[in-house]
């Protein structure tokens, strides 16, 4: 397992932009867009493994993980 599999991964429309964004919340602020939904959830995991290497180089402790702590679930109460 890939130590960005401990963080949650969000790619949705946008109605606004007209484009899917990515997100990684918790972990890291902006994230990724564009036309192609898989294309953006796979720059958006490249840029969450990208995080990470920059977090160890620069010595930072990596955020608490945000993947197992069922957001999907809790996401359809929302609506």
């Amino acid at each position: 397992m890939k130590e960005s599999a401990n963080y949650v991964k969000i790619v949705e429309w946008s109605s606004e932009d007209e484009c899917y964004i990515g997100s990684a919340p918790g972990f890291i602020y902006g994230g990724c867009h564009g036309k192609d939904e898989t294309k953006v959830f796979e720059e958006l995991c490249q840029i969450v493994e990208e995080s990470i290497e920059i977090y160890k180089n620069e010595g930072k402790a990596l955020p608490p993980p945000t993947a197992g702590k069922d957001f999907v679930n809790k996401l359809q109460l929302v609506v």
